[in-house]
């Protein structure tokens, strides 16, 4: 590693520099994490801290809301904190310091980010194509029906039997997160397609051994499961990837921009806490707002 820049003697830097170097972390982690142990040290020292037992917890907190102020991203702050915390415990493991001022720092919340949705051509491929006959033509279209439909996980898709469709009511009993149940309306034209399935494709895959209360069923006829959804989309979908979560996503958007109430869709989407569904209301802001920006004159 090169001669470092010249610190005062009790910030212990060139020890530091070789403890980096025998802990076996690649050059890169090295450079990352001395480089911000150097630029926490000259924080300190132009705040009054001539060695590191003068720094404090108030200090370190202080030295993160700057990087919060000027705008850096969490995941650069987040390195930086942990950076800051191994470079106190080290002082702490040499016994130059009783105690890390930086133990009890917690780390920024993570960015949150939109979820992905889909877009309407690859709705319009997956619900209204004509995909033809054959048995997993029918099988594919019940897929994607239910998906969007009733916006279930993909787990709660492939644990659908028989029993839980009541094509009467048009509703499907789930079973989701914790064992718990749910039921959830599904939508006449959702409904049709299953009922095609079950009629004209399932018993055309139906094999020996096949569990004969499993709704559906993959090639090989064995219960579908989340790869073979995801091959499914993957097929089907008409431009760009599109993950199967992205279809409960768009279910709960386009609910929300319909006018439902959030609860409500809270209780359809099998959520522990509003605080879940909630992110939603903010998709659905965000797609006003692009609608606004390309529409209107002055957007």
């Amino acid at each position: 590693m090169s001669e470092l820049p010249s610190r005062p003697a009790p910030w212990k830097l060139d020890e530091y520099a070789e403890s980096l170097v025998a802990s076996n972390r690649s050059p890169a982690t090295r450079r990352a994490y001395l480089g911000d142990a150097l630029a926490f040290v000259d924080f300190a020292i132009e705040h009054r801290a001539t060695k590191p037992a003068k720094v404090d917890l108030a200090l370190v907190r202080s030295y993160l809301a700057l990087m919060t102020e000027r705008g850096d991203q969490r995941s650069s702050i987040s390195r930086r904190r942990a950076a800051v915390r191994a470079y106190f415990d080290f002082l702490v493991d040499r016994g130059y310091l009783k105690a890390s001022p930086a133990s009890r720092v917690g780390a920024p919340k993570p960015e949150s980010k939109l979820p992905q949705l889909a877009v309407r051509e690859q709705l319009d491929t997956l619900l209204d194509s004509d995909w033809g006959q054959e048995p997993f033509d029918l099988l594919d279209r019940a897929v994607c029906e239910v998906l969007y439909g009733a916006g279930l996980r993909v787990s709660e898709l492939c644990g659908l039997s028989f029993a839980r469709v009541d094509f009467g009511a048009n509703t499907l009993r789930v079973l989701g997160k914790g064992n718990k149940e749910r039921m959830v309306p599904l939508h006449p034209t959702a409904m049709a397609a299953v009922q095609r399935w079950i009629e004209q494709g399932r018993p055309q895959v139906h094999a020996p051994g096949t569990d004969e209360s499993v709704l559906f069923l993959n090639r090989r006829g064995r219960p579908l499961g989340p790869r073979d959804v995801r091959r499914i989309l993957d097929h089907r979908v008409g431009s760009g990837h599109l993950h199967p979560h992205a279809l409960r996503h768009t279910y709960a958007t386009h609910l929300l921009e319909g006018g439902a109430d959030l609860r409500v869709v809270q209780e359809l989407l099998g959520h522990e806490s509003l605080t879940t569904t909630q992110i939603y209301t903010h998709v659905s802001k965000s797609r006003l707002q692009q609608v606004h920006s390309k529409s209107h004159p002055r957007g």
